[in-house]
């Protein structure tokens, strides 16, 4: 069986909102959003492996590296909607480093999926840690969900932060908060 068209599920969604897909400011809409949601989903069609593209590199540096103000953007699994914020990003090598490029790919590749940012968080500690074996990982994003502030309970400067810490930074409190220093959250 032949699945529908983006664009023609959403003329449907058009017609059925009581809207004309006819109409002047709408003619083009359908394939827009077609477009717009092939780009914001992109990251399934990545892996990985093919986005760090071998730049991991031997290196005996032990020192925290980190990553602040990467923007992310992702669409909420639930409602569809999106969510906006900040990723920060750090970890200790222990004997690996990756090129600098790759850690904003990395976010970039999990973000263009249908998340939670719950999920999103771990998912990019995660990638980090199997890729590298570093001493430790953490990430945090700071994020507003627009199905959030725009519909539901109607709050629209409230911030979700999520974390995900391992290794060394899970258990060594000084680590942790250097680390939160440098992003400059500390508590």
């Amino acid at each position: 069986m032949k699945k529908p068209k983006i664009d023609k599920l959403i003329t449907d969604v058009l017609t059925q909102l009581g809207e004309s897909p006819d109409r002047q400011g709408l003619r083009r809409t359908p394939k827009r959003v077609s477009e717009s949601l092939k780009f914001l989903t992109s990251g399934y069609k990545l892996n990985a492996r093919d986005v760090l593209n071998g730049a991991i590199f031997d290196e005996e540096y032990d020192q925290m590296v980190v990553m602040k103000d990467l923007d992310i953007f992702s669409l909420c699994e639930h409602h569809l909607l999106p969510f906006y914020g900040k990723c920060h990003v750090a970890y200790i090598p222990n004997g690996k480093i990756v090129g600098l490029s790759k850690i904003p790919r990395i976010v970039d590749m999990f973000s263009r999926r249908l998340q939670v940012q719950e999920r999103l968080t771990t998912q990019i500690a995660a990638c980090l840690d199997d890729a590298l074996k570093p001493l430790g990982v953490a990430v945090i994003i700071e994020a507003l969900h627009l199905c959030m502030a725009m519909r539901g309970v109607q709050k629209q400067r409230a911030t979700c932060v999520t974390s995900t810490v391992r290794g060394v930074f899970r258990t060594d409190r000084g680590t942790r908060m250097e680390f939160m220093n440098l992003i400059g959250r500390a508590q």
